[in-house]
C-alpha cells in the first residue's frame, strides 16, 4: 500500500526510534541548514521545537501509532488502488494539526528574520535543485531509469524483505510507464521556491502582527499542497492515481512470507514509537 511504501523512507525500525527520540535537534539542524539563525534567534527556535515535539508525543503520536497497529491485519490481505489511496488521504488528515501547529509557531519566529537569512534560503535551495537534478534527471535515459528502479526497489525491500526476478520486473515495468515528471516536478518545486521567499520577504517588508503572518503562512501551505497551476494539478492527480494502482500491484503479488515481513516491520515502527507517547495535559 502507498502509505506503507513511503513509511520505508525512514529505513528500519532503528532509524524510527533514533530519528524521533531526537526529532528536536535533527529540525534544529535542518532548519538551521536552511535559515542560518543568528545566536540570538537559535534559543527561542530550538525552544519551539522541543515544545512541538512535547505537544506531538502527547497529542499526535497516539494516532499515529494506532495507525500503524490498524495497518498490520490489512497488509496481509490482498489491497486495491481505491484502498490504496484511502490509506494516502489518511496519513495526510492525520499530518495536519502537526502541519498547523508548525505554521504558528514560525508565525512567531518571522519578525526576527532578515534580507541576509532570505538570501541564506535561496541558497540552499539551489543547492537542493542541484542535488534534485543530479538524483533525478540524468541526462542518459538509461541511467535516469536505473536510478529509480533502484529508488523503488529499496523502498520495497526495506517493507517486505528481498523480491525475486518476477517481482523486480513488475517494479521496472511499472517505473517505467509511471507517468513521473521530474522536470515538472522540479518546476513546480522552483515556484514554491520562489513563492516561500515573497511570502516571507512581503512579511518582513510590511512588518505583519500575528495574525496576518500565520494567514499567510496558511495560504502558503495550501499553494504547496494544492499548485495554482491547473496543469500541474492534472499532472498530480494522475501521477496519485498511477502510484496508488502500482503499490496496490505490488503488493498483490508478494508472497505470504513477504506480507507476514512486512506485518512484523510495521509491528516494529509500533512498538519502536509507542513508548515516546506522553499523556495528554
Amino acid at each position: 500500500m502507498l502509505l506503507l511504501l513511503c513509511l520505508t523512507a525512514l529505513a528500519g525500525c532503528s532509524s524510527i526510534r533514533l530519528a524521533y527520540g531526537n526529532a528536536p535537534q535533527l529540525l534544529w539542524w535542518w532548519l538551521d541548514g536552511y535559515v542560518d539563525f543568528s545566536s540570538e534567534q537559535s534559543p527561542a527556535v530550538k525552544q519551539s521545537l522541543d515544545k512541538l515535539h512535547e505537544w506531538h508525543r502527547s497529542t499526535q503520536l497516539p494516532e499515529l501509532v494506532a495507525l500503524l497497529a490498524s495497518a498490520q491485519g490489512p497488509i496481509i490481505e490482498p489491497t486495491t488502488p481505491a484502498q490504496a489511496c484511502r490509506w494516502q488521504t489518511q496519513v495526510r488528515e492525520a499530518l495536519e494539526p502537526t502541519l498547523q501547529r508548525a505554521l504558528q509557531l514560525a508565525a512567531e519566529q518571522l519578525p526576527g528574520l532578515g534580507e541576509a537569512q532570505f538570501r541564506h534560503i535561496e541558497q540552499r535551495y539551489a543547492k537542493g535543485n542541484a542535488e534534485m537534478k543530479r538524483d533525478f534527471m540524468q541526462p542518459d535515459a538509461e541511467d535516469r531509469q536505473d536510478a529509480a528502479v533502484k529508488r523503488t526497489m529499496e523502498r520495497v525491500e526495506r517493507l517486505y524483505g528481498r523480491v525475486g526476478d518476477a517481482q523486480k520486473r513488475v517494479v521496472r515495468e511499472g517505473v517505467a510507464a509511471s507517468p513521473f515528471d521530474p522536470e515538472l516536478w522540479l518546476a513546480e518545486r522552483q515556484r514554491r521556491q520562489r513563492d516561500v521567499l515573497q511570502t516571507l520577504r512581503r512579511l518582513a517588508t510590511e512588518k505583519a502582527d500575528a495574525g496576518t503572518r500565520l494567514t499567510a503562512l496558511r495560504g502558503l501551505a495550501q499553494r504547496v499542497e494544492r499548485s495554482p497551476d491547473a496543469d500541474y494539478r492534472a499532472y498530480q492527480q494522475r501521477l496519485t492515481d498511477y502510484n496508488c494502482a502500482f503499490a496496490a500491484q505490488i503488493h498483490n503479488g508478494t508472497t505470504a512470507a513477504q506480507r507476514q515481513k512486512a506485518r512484523e516491520t510495521l509491528k516494529g515502527w509500533e512498538e519502536d514509537l509507542r513508548p515516546f507517547i506522553l499523556p495528554p495535559g
